[in-house]
């Protein structure tokens, strides 16, 4: 008997959103599948966002369950989550966003659709964004129904934009966001560190998720900065050091990642940040693209810096 009282929790860091938080809500309440949870972690609001998660309490027909933290940041938030999930699966859903009527539907048909016997191997069912217009985000996949890694979709098949699914909470439990690397971190390291442990994703040409552009959007945190330079260093770190097997797919997505490790390098260096511990160059391939790509990274840091100057 499974140990899990829902199939889904969906899980919502959010900061100052009352404005947009109704929107996922409405969202919610418009499934056609309903065995789901609804996981809210504030980090930190100081607008209207307890009183009116306070009111859905009283009148949704599924369990919501809110918890306030100081700020601390959206990965943080995102790990509490993951920990107060009594769902099988975890929808990660932005507090800006909204789900498509039949996702969790959606979802629940194709996770279902894997043998029981073989879902030990698959971590995921990821599908399509879709902007409010209809229109889909980036590319679709190769086929209809596609089983394959994170890795190999995104440097083998190379996959553009932005893709929305569900997860198994045993493995993100496993593969929590690093909350020692101050700031943003992108999602993708997360990703990335559970296909290389050899978990499949089943993806699917399927629109889950509606996604709305916002400025302030905590998913939009990357934004190349010096603010952000750390989270962006270790992109660069782990695609140069981790990915190298991957790397006869997109040899120019390398190099590039190899300039962006000098760049965030340098920008690291001039806030007087220490690069975290075991994160470093390791192997002579790594070693050796950054090294060719050492002028490329020096310039763009330069731009880097004029560019902060004549702001």
């Amino acid at each position: 008997m499974s140990c899990w009282r829902h199939l889904f929790t969906v899980v919502t860091p959010t900061y100052n959103r009352a404005h947009t938080l109704e929107r996922v809500y409405a969202s919610l309440t418009e499934q056609s599948f309903q065995d789901f949870e609804w996981v809210i972690v504030d980090d930190g609001s100081t607008d209207n966002t307890r009183a009116m998660v306070m009111g859905w309490q009283q009148e949704a027909s599924f369990p919501i369950h809110y918890m306030w933290q100081r700020n601390q940041h959206k990965k943080t938030a995102f790990n509490r989550g993951v920990r107060k999930a009594s769902g099988e699966l975890v929808v990660a859903l932005d507090s800006d966003d909204s789900l498509d009527t039949n996702a969790l539907y959606a979802m629940a048909s194709a996770w279902r659709e894997i043998p029981v016997a073989e879902r030990a191997h698959f971590v995921a069912i990821t599908g399509l964004c879709a902007r409010p217009d209809g229109s889909i985000v980036g590319d679709m996949y190769p086929r209809d129904i596609f089983d394959a890694t994170a890795l190999d979709m995104t440097f083998k098949y190379h996959v553009r934009g932005e893709k929305f699914g569900c997860l198994r909470t045993d493995v993100l439990l496993a593969f929590p966001f690093p909350e020692e690397v101050a700031g943003f971190v992108p999602e993708s390291l997360v990703w990335r560190a559970i296909a290389r442990a050899g978990y499949l994703t089943r993806f699917v040409n399927q629109v889950f998720r509606v996604y709305h552009d916002s400025a302030d959007s905590l998913s939009r945190q990357g934004k190349e900065s010096q603010q952000h330079a750390m989270g962006l260093w270790l992109l660069a770190q782990d695609t140069v050091v981790e990915c190298l097997p991957w790397f006869r797919y997109r040899p120019q997505a390398f190099l590039m990642a190899a300039a962006r490790y000098t760049r965030f390098s340098l920008h690291l260096r001039h806030s007087k940040q220490p690069l975290p511990k075991g994160r470093r160059l390791k192997g002579t391939a790594a070693r050796t693209l950054v090294g060719l790509m050492w002028p490329v990274g020096a310039l763009l840091y330069v731009r880097d810096r004029a560019r902060a100057a004549g702001a």
